[in-house]
């Protein structure tokens, strides 16, 4: 039948979103590898990395990517990511790259910078590319350095990363002692009222 529109549920739209996050997660990473530049997954794919290998069940999707690289690395990052569609755009003090011209902000590529601050006023900086290792697909910040970086944030959507983590057993009573007292302290505020 000519011009007849065929509908998509909400969940299949939601399904469709999933996938092509993971899409521009793995167009990134492979043109990073590929042109050498070091850098690590971090944010809401890095916690799905840690999670989905304890219990695919509980992994959340993300709507964006996040990676850490060295700010002196800046442009080959660029050029690596233009290279296979990505658009560089620069808002809100954030290095972020479009997928393509029509690409929104809030799915892009966006870019930390290892070893320093995420936002003026962070007591403690984001990790660096040593804390990282290599998954299946693409190169990861290690446990350790996800959780910092989730206590660092602590917006509500990083306090439920973190209850993740700790509903598969990644994270226990003894992490708070391994981490910078403010850290420590918010993982503990976690622990002892998850749903506060």
């Amino acid at each position: 039948m000519a011009g007849a529109t065929v509908e998509i549920s909400g969940w299949e739209r939601a399904l469709m979103a999933a996938e092509k996050v993971k899409e521009r997660l793995r167009r990134a990473t492979r043109a990073l590898d590929a042109a050498g530049v070091p850098y690590a997954v971090v944010g809401g794919n890095a916690v799905a990395e840690w999670v989905g290998r304890v219990d695919e069940d509980a992994v959340r999707t993300t709507r964006d990517v996040d990676l850490l690289v060295r700010r002196a690395d800046f442009e080959s990052v660029k050029a690596a990511l233009e290279a296979v569609g990505f658009c560089y755009h620069h808002l809100l003090d954030v290095d972020t790259f479009l997928d393509g011209p029509e690409g929104k902000p809030s799915g892009g590529v966006h870019l930390l910078y290892a070893g320093e601050n995420a936002r003026q006023g962070d007591e403690h900086p984001l990790p660096t590319l040593d804390e990282s290792e290599r998954a299946v697909e693409f190169q990861v910040a290690n446990l350790e350095a996800v959780v910092r970086m989730k206590l660092i944030a602590y917006r509500r959507k990083d306090q439920v990363h973190l209850l993740d983590l700790l509903g598969v057993g990644l994270l226990d009573a003894s992490w708070p002692a391994r981490l910078p007292s403010l850290l420590g302290a918010r993982l503990q505020q976690l622990l002892d009222d998850p749903n506060g």
